[in-house]
Parts: C-alpha cells; sequence; structure tokens
C-alpha cells in the first residue's frame, strides 16, 4: 500500500468487552473477542510491510502480516495453521500476553494512530480453530530419543509440544494435579478460561506428549532418576511459585495471603464457582493488595468478584511505573478498584485474636531512575497514615522453588536462586536445559514460550547430531 495511511486505516476495531457493573459480580471472560466482520475490518488495516518489525517484535516470529492476510481473505483456517507453524499456545498468547509492549509496539501503525490488533486477532483465529475443531500438523518421523519435561506451564508446554513435532518421545511431569502451571493456578478464569487452557493442553497431548500429573520432580522422582530410567534429555520449565513477603512486622497475621496462595485457592481449587466447591479462603470487605504488577491485578479483581467492598492496590510508585499490563489497569480501575498509589507498607496491625485489622502505609515521592529504568520511591519522612484492612493479599513477585537445584548435583544457580542458563537454554549440567520463570527473571508468558522454543530447537540438535 503506498502513500500515508487513511485516518480511518489508523482507528483499531474495539475489542469488546462486558459492562463493568456485570463483570464484576461474575468470573466469566471479561473480553468477549472479534466476531468474524470485526476480525476482516481490523485484520484490513494491516499495511503488510515488506519488512515487518512486528515480527521482529515476537518472541516466538510469528509470521503475523501473513496470519492477518488470510483474515483479511476470510481464510480462518489458514490464519490459524500460519500460527501454529510458531505457536502451539494461541488461545493463551491471544488473551494474556503484553502484544502493546511486544509485536504491536513494533507496528508502523503506532506513530501517527493505534497499532494492529494483532493478539485480538491471534485470539479469534484460535478460538475459531476451538469452535471448528482442532487439526494437528504433520510430525517428523520418530528419532527413538525421549525426553522429559518438567513443568507444565507455557515453557514446558512450548518446549513439549515443539520436541514432539520434532519426533521425539515427550513426556510431561506436573506437580499438582492438572497440567498448565501458573495459566491454572496463577491467572484468573476472568482473563483466561480454563477451558482454552484445557483444550491447548489437550492439543501438546495430541501432538504425542504425554501428561503426568501429581509427580514433584525433586522430592518423587530426581533429575538424576529421570535419566537412570532412560530419558536422553530433560527439559525444567517450573516458573516462580515461591512468593516473596516484604518482612515487615505483623506479616504473619490471619487474614494475610501471598498473591501466589490466594489465586491457587481460587483458582486450582474452584473458589470462582462457590458455593458449588467450598474453598477455604477467606474473602473480605476491606482488601488491601499490595504491588502494581499482573498478579495484582488479578488478586484485586478477584477479591472484588468473592465480595469485597473496598478493594484497594497499594504501589509504591505511580501508575506510569506499574509493571501491570495498561489494559488489566483499565479493567480494575473500571470495576471499582483503588489505585492508592505513591505509598508503602511498614507494618500491619491485628485484633487480640491475630487476625490483621490495619495497614500502616508510608508515603512516596519519586526520585532518579533505578537499575530497572523506573523512578525510584522515596519515603517521605513523617507521612504514615492507617487504612483499616481485614484482608491483605502480597503480590510484590515470587522466585524459584529450591527444590530441584537442591536435589540435582551439578546443577548451578545465580543469587536469585534462577538456573544459570546459556543462550540455548543449557544448564551447567549435561543433558540439562530450562526456560521461563526458573532461569530467566523476564515474567511474561511469551517469553517463556520464546526461551522453551530456543531450548527444544537446542535439545533436537544435541539429540539428532
Amino acid at each position: 500500500m503506498a502513500g500515508k495511511p487513511s485516518e480511518k486505516l489508523l482507528k483499531r476495531v474495539p475489542v469488546r468487552k462486558r459492562p463493568p457493573e456485570i463483570r464484576k459480580h461474575s468470573f466469566d471472560e471479561v473480553s468477549l473477542g472479534y466476531n468474524e466482520e470485526e476480525a476482516i475490518a481490523e485484520a484490513s488495516r494491516c499495511l503488510k510491510c515488506p519488512s515487518p518489525f512486528c515480527v521482529k517484535g515476537c518472541p516466538v516470529q510469528i509470521e503475523i502480516p501473513a496470519f492477518i492476510e488470510c483474515i483479511k481473505k476470510g481464510d480462518f483456517s489458514g490464519a490459524i495453521a500460519k500460527i501454529k507453524e510458531k505457536n502451539s499456545l494461541p488461545g493463551i498468547c491471544g488473551r494474556v500476553c503484553p502484544q502493546e509492549l511486544q509485536c504491536e509496539n513494533e507496528c508502523v501503525f503506532g506513530k501517527r494512530g493505534v497499532p494492529i490488533a494483532i493478539g485480538a486477532l491471534e485470539r479469534f483465529a484460535a478460538d475459531y480453530e476451538l469452535r471448528k475443531g482442532v487439526k494437528l500438523p504433520k510430525k517428523a518421523k520418530s528419532t527413538g530419543k525421549s525426553v522429559a519435561v518438567v513443568g507444565s506451564g507455557p515453557a514446558g508446554l512450548t518446549a513439549a509440544g515443539e520436541l514432539a513435532k520434532l519426533g521425539h518421545d515427550v513426556t510431561i511431569f506436573e506437580a499438582l494435579h492438572l497440567p498448565g502451571g501458573v495459566l491454572v493456578y496463577g491467572i484468573p478464569e476472568f482473563r483466561l478460561p480454563k477451558s482454552i487452557v484445557k483444550a491447548e493442553v489437550e492439543y501438546v497431548s495430541r501432538l504425542g506428549a504425554k501428561v503426568k500429573t501429581s509427580v514433584i520432580i525433586g522430592r518423587t522422582l530426581t533429575i538424576d532418576d529421570l535419566f537412570e530410567s532412560g530419558y536422553h534429555a530433560v527439559f525444567i520449565g517450573t516458573g516462580a511459585g515461591s512468593p516473596w513477603f516484604m518482612r515487615i512486622p505483623g506479616e504473619n497475621l490471619n487474614g494475610i495471603y501471598s498473591a501466589n496462595e490466594f489465586l491457587t485457592r481460587c483458582n486450582l481449587m474452584k473458589a470462582y464457582v462457590f458455593p458449588e466447591y467450598d474453598t477455604p479462603v477467606h474473602s473480605g470487605k476491606r482488601v488491601a493488595v499490595i504491588g502494581g504488577g499482573n498478579a495484582a491485578m488479578d488478586a484485586a479483581r478477584t477479591a472484588l468478584r468473592l465480595g469485597g467492598e473496598d478493594v484497594r492496590i497499594i504501589y509504591r510508585r505511580s501508575r506510569d511505573e506499574m509493571p501491570a499490563r495498561a489494559e488489566e489497569v483499565r479493567n480494575a480501575e473500571e470495576e471499582g478498584v483503588t489505585l492508592e498509589l505513591l505509598a508503602n507498607p511498614t507494618r500491619y496491625l491485628g485484633s487480640k485474636e491475630g487476625r490483621v485489622e490495619q495497614v500502616e502505609c508510608l508515603k512516596m515521592e519519586l526520585g532518579s531512575p533505578d537499575e530497572s529504568g523506573r523512578r525510584r520511591p522515596v519515603p517521605v519522612k513523617g507521612s504514615e497514615y492507617l487504612t483499616p484492612i481485614d484482608l491483605a493479599i502480597v503480590a510484590i513477585g515470587a522466585g524459584p522453588n529450591p527444590l530441584i537445584a537442591q536435589t540435582t548435583d551439578g546443577l548451578k544457580v545465580g543469587d536469585d536462586e534462577r538456573f544459570i542458563v546459556d543462550e540455548q537454554g543449557k544448564t551447567s549440567r549435561d543433558m540439562v536445559w530450562a526456560a521461563g520463570d526458573i532461569a530467566s527473571a523476564e515474567g511474561t508468558v511469551i517469553h517463556a514460550m520464546g526461551n522453551a522454543k530456543t531450548a527444544a530447537l537446542a535439545i533436537h540438535n544435541y539429540l539428532t547430531k
């Protein structure tokens, strides 16, 4: 397309959402996605750049203009086939990946208007396939080699899918009773329905990957046990499930959860369909969520749906520095969550019975940028204030579970307890690779998938050459 794009092309087709006053009382998915007419209209905005920057911004290198062109022509089956050449989990990625910071951030439309809604179009193609029936791609001939994949989150599923397509015998070992990892226990139903995760796990299984649940590697079996039982290589994608706390006075009071525990109880133990499932999770009326990332938004919006009346997110920087997706911050505010910015908890106060009743915070102001590039929060002396609460959720991040490192000789970790890996995901231990949060602090689903694809190819090359 020559010349400047028209003003009409610069405007994105909006994605429909459930109204805030309805969705804040329901765990049904908030985003309704595109219908066929909307998807074709949005796809028609694409300029088909000869050297598409959007592809360079995609960690798994999907041929974005090609699949969008298929949608534009009404060839929805061709679109999902093109996506699945590079991505086995499009229904998940189309919903939870931060496209605005990756592929969409590189779209040329972003210079004058609004980038193409690449994520929404990917979701549309994935949902179309689920309605029509999922087709399997051709697999390579069996290599006779077997690979153990530890963890069934985005990294593990990606590695398993890639290795199965390349002809290897793959077995996934999952510690919990359901596969999916953080996709199941960490991300709420209203943002990523369990049915979507289940369908994409089933797709990886149909590619040939076997799934064994309730197996804790490092306790039920060790990495050495896997090799002794005949596996030729091991991929570790166990994520970061060990929550961090602030270590401030009163943090051991009843009514204070980590985001990991709160979301796991609500997602994996089905608190979102109470009273059908009587999940033992305390749902407060006055809730403080500490942190500014996606987990904080998920926890706050979940607390709201469980009956919270005054749900606030306490974050030590300003809105501009929040690591959460802008869309999720908007959704939270629309639903009634309060952002209490430039504030940092200093202690919790409780009742005689040991239950949290108040959080004391200190006001902050922004100083010079720190190593993350964000302006550093600086305490305002003498600005302490108290807020009454009956539930606190700490969502300031998580680190890797040290169990595998502690039970595997020769597996080196860094100061942050993450595995030390090279550019191909190879660890210090022979025949062991790793990717995702266990090996990187990037922390997004799509980065975990991109690194897992790289590691899977490295494993394939090792086993075949």
